[in-house]
């Protein structure tokens, strides 16, 4: 009972809003158009059945509406050439989280399947020398990221804890009364 009267508070709704469509000269239809696509629509069960979720008929009761027809993609064959590819080559996801591939998480154990690619260019890191003081002087400023979800730093969340930057000093006072003075001689106050 309470979907007759919900398909009926829709129909009444949809033919209220072709008025209003109507009054677009461009988007003319006729009064039996409409009455045919509201019919289609009832037929196929593209009509909203819960206001709150927004699903559709066909959505919530798919038995008792034709399903559409699934265009063919690939073969079955080809799908499993593709996955054997994948994993050959690690190109599938390790961590889903991070979306961190195979061959990013262990590339010790995919550098055949590189050198037989043809060759990119890599460019050349750094140094574990580097790298370490690179992290030792992140630690010394704070430039450590505290917080995963946020992306704060530990300098930002307790700035009384590391050295601030130092900030280029502007002119001293002295400086600002000579060059005031000048200007004024300059210009002849």
């Amino acid at each position: 009972m309470k979907t007759r009267l919900s398909v009926v508070a829709i129909a009444l709704s949809t033919l209220v809003a072709g008025h209003a469509l109507a009054a677009d000269p461009a988007a003319a239809k006729t009064r039996e158009q409409v009455r045919a696509e509201l019919a289609e629509a009832v037929r196929n069960g593209d009509l909203i059945a819960d206001g709150e979720t927004g699903a559709r008929f066909n959505q919530l009761f798919p038995a008792l509406y034709a399903q559409p027809a699934v265009v063919a993609g690939k073969s079955r064959a080809d799908v499993k050439a593709e996955l054997a590819e994948a994993v050959r080559n690690g190109d599938l996801i390790a961590d889903g989280e991070t979306g961190a591939k195979f061959k990013d998480v262990a590339p010790a154990q995919y550098a055949t399947v590189r050198a037989e690619t043809p060759a990119t260019t890599v460019a050349v890191g750094k140094t574990r020398e580097q790298v370490k003081a690179e992290l030792a002087e992140a630690i010394r400023n704070g430039d450590l990221i505290a917080d995963g979800e946020t992306g704060a730093k530990f300098n930002q969340l307790y700035p009384n804890r590391y050295p601030q930057p130092v900030v280029a000093q502007g002119q001293s006072r002295e400086e600002v009364r000579a060059q005031a003075v000048e200007s004024r001689r300059a210009n002849g106050g």
